[in-house]
């Protein structure tokens, strides 16, 4: 008796969403980078200052066999991450990456943090290259997990059959730990520091990880780190009308079918031809689909026209929301190259 009675509920709230005069479109929302750069910093010099000494190369190659790392790797791996933050600069557009001749510098080579450079040396290399910046790798080290995956599958062994056998892990987790600072030389002060780790997995080979692996990461992590410049992007839904009432009815429609296959220009089309439209509800519903589909299409500011027409003119609700989220979304833009 109960699903008797449930039964014409659903289907009559089955039918009131299948007759909403709303649809939606899902696309890419950007957020705001988590740093920035001065405005006058355009051109950068890099140098590599995560090497060790050598009266310290003894000590590093123990580490290096405990942590599962190839000895000597870091020296070039780490270059590799300069190279991913050449590559990964590219994406700001007005800003370019200086590589000096003598790229290296010693520091600890290893997770521990050196002191700052000297302002002095800081200003001469940004003089010698001609740059407004400069970035530091201040700290560069890898490990992998080689090792403890190979213990990890003997005590599994043990645990499942009370005997020792000899198991060869099938994958690698490679680490990559870098710090960067950002020093600016006009200013005395610190533009950005941050630490981050890179992970990356790797199928074992004779049971050895692939001789890209290290690298790869490396050159990821160099990737990562550009990225905190950069907007990023999540989905969101917006809403627009698909359809109207009276003479224009099936006209809307037909825009709308055209967004409904992604053919957005030709959308357009079709809602210009009702912008002056006798109905003041029906234009304004042209207006805010129009500016949907300019944010759809990449053209925020024409996008953002739209949606204030719509309110403004044809007092339509939706519009004076979708405006403010333009106005944020043209803000957060305005830091994009």
């Amino acid at each position: 008796m109960m699903i008797r009675r449930l039964f014409p509920v659903l289907i009559f709230a089955m039918a009131v969403a299948g007759c909403s005069r709303y649809g939606y479109v899902q696309l890419n929302y950007p957020t705001a980078p988590v740093a920035y750069l001065p405005d006058d910093v355009h051109r950068i010099a890099v140098v590599n200052r995560s090497l060790t000494s050598e009266e310290d190369e003894n000590a590093k190659r123990v580490e290096s066999i405990t942590t599962g790392e190839v000895a000597g790797s870091d020296r070039l791996a780490s270059d590799e991450c300069i190279k991913g933050v050449y590559e990964g600069i590219k994406a700001l557009g007005n800003t370019e990456l200086v590589i000096p001749t003598q790229l290296r510098m010693v520091g600890t080579g290893t997770r521990e943090l050196p002191e700052l450079l000297e302002w002095d040396l800081v200003k001469k290399i940004c003089a010698d290259e001609g740059s407004d910046a400069l970035l530091v790798l201040e700290v560069f080290d890898s490990n992998s997990d080689i090792l403890l995956s190979a213990a990890t599958e003997q005590v599994a062994s043990i645990l499942s059959t009370g005997t020792l056998k000899p198991v060869e892990p099938g994958r690698v987790n490679v680490n990559v730990s870098c710090y960067w600072r950002l020093y600016d030389p006009k200013r005395q002060a610190i533009i950005d520091q941050y630490q981050d780790n890179t992970y990356m997995a790797f199928d074992l080979r004779e049971s050895l990880p692939p001789p890209h692996a290290l690298p790869e990461t490396a050159y990821g992590a160099g990737l990562n780190y550009i990225q905190r410049f950069l907007p990023g992007y999540y989905r969101v839904k917006r809403d627009l009308y698909k359809r109207t009432s009276g003479s224009a009815k099936q006209q809307f429609k037909a825009g709308y079918r055209r967004a409904e296959v992604a053919n957005w220009q030709g959308a357009i089309e079709v809602w210009d031809e009702l912008l002056d439209h006798q109905k003041r509800k029906t234009a304004g519903r042209a207006c805010l689909n129009i500016a949907v589909a300019n944010e759809v299409l990449g053209n925020t500011d024409i996008a953002l026209e739209w949606a204030k027409k719509s309110y403004e003119f044809h007092k339509d609700k939706l519009g004076r929301s979708y405006s403010k989220i333009l106005l944020n979304r043209r803000d957060i833009e305005g830091y994009a190259p």
